[in-house]
């Protein structure tokens, strides 16, 4: 199973987590592109420490947002947020062209990643996208007992996927996240957190808010590592993988 974390979310002179801390755990970096968070010289850096680290790069675009870091569902046509994807997308790429890196994967960020999963023509548009631009790389989604739905149509227009799951977020019954609005949708006990990953990765399956059992794809699991006690965590999840 490879870990993945969300990193370069920093912007000017303000800083998030601790990447350097963080990137010699992971196998996948999702670099903020401009639409949450990170900028021109954050994304650089962040390109150049995931190189050094030997770790995959994939892109983490959002809704452009970056007052509500993209956790916010702006209103526009399923188009327009599948433009954004690209811009972002292209920026990261142009960056990371100039250190000899390319961009594996991209992950969306946010609201239009929970809006992704929650609307089918949304997912479709931003597949369309990723199909019609000339990025020849996978959208990475959340891994549900519907996986083979998202499969077919990702078939049909071209497109590979990624499946992920979360280690230190609730599912709903329905396999999707629990809206971080929601007291104790994001766990913070090492031990919660170990056990969920250890279902995930042995048993492919979560239990969710209600305690029901689901079954669930995933290549990669997600991780956060935004201060010295989620690193810790990330190190023990790193020793499971």
């Amino acid at each position: 199973m490879k870990l993945n974390a969300d990193v370069g979310e920093g912007f000017g002179v303000w800083s998030m987590g601790d990447d350097a801390a963080l990137m010699p755990y992971i196998d996948m970096a999702n670099v903020a592109c401009g639409g949450h968070a990170s900028d021109p010289l954050t994304m650089r850096q962040t390109v150049r420490l995931a190189k050094q680290c030997g770790v995959s790069v994939g892109a983490h675009p959002s809704y452009p947002d970056i007052a509500g870091f993209g956790r916010r569902p702006l209103s526009m046509p399923h188009s327009e947020a599948a433009l954004h994807m690209l811009a972002q997308l292209g920026a990261l790429a142009t960056i990371a062209s100039t250190e000899g890196v390319t961009i594996d994967y991209v992950k969306p960020h946010g609201a239009l990643y929970n809006r992704m999963m929650d609307d089918i023509e949304l997912m479709e548009e931003l597949m369309t996208a990723i199909a019609r631009s000339q990025f020849d790389i996978p959208l990475m989604i959340l891994g549900t007992a519907e996986h083979q739905t998202y499969s077919k149509l990702a078939d049909r227009l071209g497109v590979s996927l990624l499946f992920e799951a979360f280690a230190d977020r609730r599912y709903t019954p329905d396999g999707r996240l629990q809206s971080r609005k929601i007291e104790a949708s994001v766990y913070h006990d090492t031990q919660q957190i170990l056990d969920q990953a250890e279902q995930i990765i042995s048993q492919q399956q979560i239990v969710s808010s209600d305690g029901s059992r689901i079954k669930i794809s995933a290549d990669a699991l997600c991780v956060h590592g935004d201060n010295q006690e989620s690193i810790e965590i990330v190190k023990s999840l790193r020793a499971l993988c």
